[in-house]
């Protein structure tokens, strides 16, 4: 992506994204996640203590806003102007590796192009990592912001993608789906930073994004010892077991 495209992109909001790194992570972990989660009270019940699950911790996690409105679950098509039905019909049905060579392709020489680069890159960062599904096609929850853009970087992201994670868990224990739809990712990064940084005083503890404070190697790292532990371990808990001084 250029430099062009990713000055845009910190200003729609998500440049603390780009501190995360290229990463494989381990399904045992998200699962445990899952399976850690308390429904109804969005917290997570780990072998530190249980963590409160809230939009506010997801943004300084990943770097999002977490205050103002929350999006439309979902696009009414009939009330949309006749110029946003064109943009809806537009990217309905898009995959995310159409959406990836669109984003990749389009100019940013003027105004209309950089709105669409904008909408583009809205659906892609959603479908890719802040509300992934394991359907490979854009659903209504991902076309919702696009129709927002006036009000775009003053929405609740951190509110937008914790919505998309409860339902995707409870999706997974009550109608026993085998996936997990939503960005587990933040849970475990709220997890591993709030695990590593418990009972520091507020000047010990790491700036704002939390993600920005961890490199590829030290989450992977982590990540090992969290499998290792899981598969060990009877209770299958979160944090039974960890290594503090490998982050």
């Amino acid at each position: 992506m250029s430099e062009e495209k990713k000055t845009i992109v910190r200003d729609l909001g998500f440049g603390g994204l780009m501190h995360i790194p290229p990463l494989r992570v381990h399904h045992q972990v998200l699962r445990e996640l899952a399976n850690n989660f308390k429904l109804g009270e969005n917290r997570l019940e780990t072998g530190y203590g249980s963590f409160k699950i809230t939009p506010r911790k997801i943004g300084h996690a990943l770097g999002i806003n977490a205050t103002g409105d929350l999006f439309p679950q979902k696009v009414d098509y009939k009330k949309l102007s006749e110029d946003d039905k064109v943009i809806f019909r537009r990217f309905q049905g898009k995959t995310l590796k159409s959406l990836t060579d669109e984003m990749m392709d389009i100019s940013v020489g003027n105004e209309e192009d950089r709105l669409m680069f904008k909408r583009i890159f809205i659906l892609y960062i959603q479908m890719a990592f802040l509300l992934p599904t394991t359907i490979n096609k854009i659903s209504p929850v991902h076309l919702a912001p696009i129709f927002e853009m006036d009000s775009i970087t003053e929405r609740n992201w951190g509110g937008h993608v914790l919505t998309f994670i409860v339902k995707g868990i409870t999706d997974y224990k009550e109608k026993k789906k085998k996936a997990i739809d939503g960005c587990l990712f933040a849970l475990m990064k709220i997890y591993f930073h709030l695990s590593k940084n418990k009972g520091k005083k507020r000047a010990e503890r790491p700036p704002k994004p939390w993600i920005a404070n961890w490199s590829k190697e030290q989450l992977v790292e982590r990540m090992n010892a969290e499998t290792e532990e899981i598969l060990v371990s009877e209770h299958n808990m979160l944090g039974v077991f960890y290594l503090s001084e490998c982050c």
